[in-house]
């Protein structure tokens, strides 16, 4: 192994330290850190980690809110060799305490106001708050192999709702933090607003590139950034002029009147990722800045944060396919058919499986299942992932995302992409966004349509809309009018909670 590929992410942040102490690493509302001041006192809560018994290969629960202390705190563990695995602090307690119990951390990190949270699982285990790490003493830098070491774990829940723990290695962290901020651009001038919780790895697509290329990283309570102006007065107040977020937050912004004042800050790129976006929300965005450049991230959390970052432009998105790109470098594309054969030809859908340097490590004490997405028996000597997306490839070689396997429905004998239908609801007049979603329909399966709007129109007024673009066979069964589509903890889509509010249900095959 190079000694390139042996580097960490942490490594990277040290190495600017000295390059650049001076220079503003990262500030939330409370306080900044210089790089040199960063790295001091990262060594410096290392060594209470060490303190408190906590060693290599050991993992580490962080339950901090978006803020200087988490990356003080995630950077810590890095330090020791230790992996962190972050937290929700917006989850109920029943959710805490199942995950705590399922890795058994060495240490649960918290904050001031996390601290005083009763937990069940807090009072069995190693707790603190991380002023208590704080120090004087500084703990020298462990030199850890990169490979199989692992850098952090996320919680992800499957479609049965139960948590399971990525473990991402410092390898496949570095590689893809690494190829983020090159594909990105990023620089020391960069200054980069955060976005996404700290407990969504799509945050680490913001954070990390950011800090191995020197530029500032600003946080901002996730809270206060569901109010769209505390978005706009940021980008204007600290010059912000890179950032990254889900689809359905850009949405929350054009719903916004401040959007108009977009094209005055100093914002130049954005990169979405997490969910599909449509045609509609980059013709939103551009109609009120033309010039921000735009970014699609794609990447399930088991092949660590991203492995494309496609640049779209208004040509790019002319035929109505939104790309995603081509793979980092070191990852690997397989399209396979329903028989499991791999696909050549291109503009052919089929089931996407990603091999190379980002793949994760495996679930955390689940090797059933690891063995059940880490496939061998695609192509014959490689291990892939298979990540239930469907996808296809344009004449240029650029993979376009077309839906979750689960998300194609076939009514009728028709296939039915939700992302397709969601986009053509998208392009009616009235709407501002729309989502579709499948509920039981009596033991059926149905489809229900979400339509955000301003305008004084009915259900009946946009189906029969809806009925000048979209077929009969592929018309939703029900239309629901919203104010505002709901977010969930990770800034994603809340289907869940659109459903309760309409006194609909998921619907679950028979099979399921």
């Amino acid at each position: 192994m190079s000694e390139e590929e042996d580097t960490r992410v942490l490594d990277v942040i040290v190495g600017q330290s000295r390059q650049r102490p001076d220079h503003v690493a990262v500030k939330d509302l409370d306080r900044s850190l210089s790089y040199a001041e960063l790295i001091e006192e990262v060594a410096q809560v290392s060594a209470g980690l060490l303190a408190r018994g906590v060693s290599e290969s050991d993992r580490v629960a962080l339950l901090i809110p978006n803020s200087v202390d988490f990356i003080v705190a995630a950077l810590a563990c890095l330090w020791i060799g230790a992996a962190f695995v972050p937290l929700a602090v917006t989850d109920p307690e029943s959710r805490l305490n199942t995950v705590i119990a399922d890795f058994s951390p060495a240490l649960v990190i918290t904050s001031a106001q996390e601290g005083s949270r009763s937990l069940t699982s807090l009072s069995n285990l190693n707790s603190s708050t991380i002023d208590q790490l704080r120090g004087e003493s500084r703990a020298p830098l462990i030199e850890v192999g990169a490979t199989s070491r692992i850098a952090y774990m996320i919680y992800t829940s499957g479609t049965t709702g139960t948590p399971k723990g990525v473990q991402i290695s410092n390898s496949a962290f570095a590689a893809a933090v690494t190829s983020t901020a090159s594909s990105l651009g990023l620089s020391g001038t960069t200054r980069t607003l955060c976005v996404s919780p700290f407990h969504f790895d799509g945050s680490y697509g913001s954070v990390f590139p950011t800090l191995i290329s020197g530029g500032t990283v600003v946080i901002r309570p996730r809270d206060s950034l569901l109010f769209p102006r505390t978005f706009f007065n940021t980008l204007r107040n600290e010059e912000i002029n890179y950032s990254s977020f889900t689809p359905s937050y850009l949405r929350l912004l054009l719903g916004s009147p401040q959007i108009s004042g977009l094209q005055d800050t100093s914002l130049e790129a954005i990169a979405l990722g997490g969910e599909a976006i449509t045609v509609a929300d980059l013709r939103g965005l551009w109609s009120h800045a033309p010039t921000v450049r735009v970014f699609n991230r794609y990447g399930p959390t088991e092949t660590t944060i991203a492995v494309t970052n496609f640049e779209l432009t208004p040509s790019s998105i002319e035929d109505g396919a939104v790309r995603i790109g081509t793979p980092y470098p070191g990852v690997s594309f397989t399209l396979v058919d329903e028989e499991m054969r791999e696909i050549e030809e291109n503009e052919r859908i089929g089931e996407l499986y990603i091999g190379g340097v980002q793949l994760m490590n495996g679930y955390w004490g689940d090797q059933r299942l690891t063995d059940e997405v880490l496939r061998t028996d695609v192509v014959p000597g490689e291990v892939l992932y298979r990540t239930g997306d469907l996808v296809y490839r344009d004449k240029q070689g650029h993979y376009v995302y077309v839906d979750r396997a689960d998300r194609v429905i076939k009514r009728s004998g028709v296939r039915i992409s939700l992302v397709e239908l969601s986009a053509l609801i998208n392009g009616l007049k009235g709407v501002d966004a729309a989502a579709c979603v499948t509920f039981d329909r009596g033991g059926e399966l149905g489809i229900v349509a979400f339509v955000a709007t301003e305008l004084n129109l009915s259900p009946i007024d946009f189906r029969l809309e809806a009925g000048k673009v979209i077929p009969e066979n592929m018309m939703p069964d029900r239309f629901e009018i919203v104010h505002a589509l709901p977010l969930n903890k990770s800034n994603l889509l809340d289907a869940a909670a659109l459903l309760s509010t309409a006194g609909l249900h998921p619907f679950r095959s028979a099979t399921a």
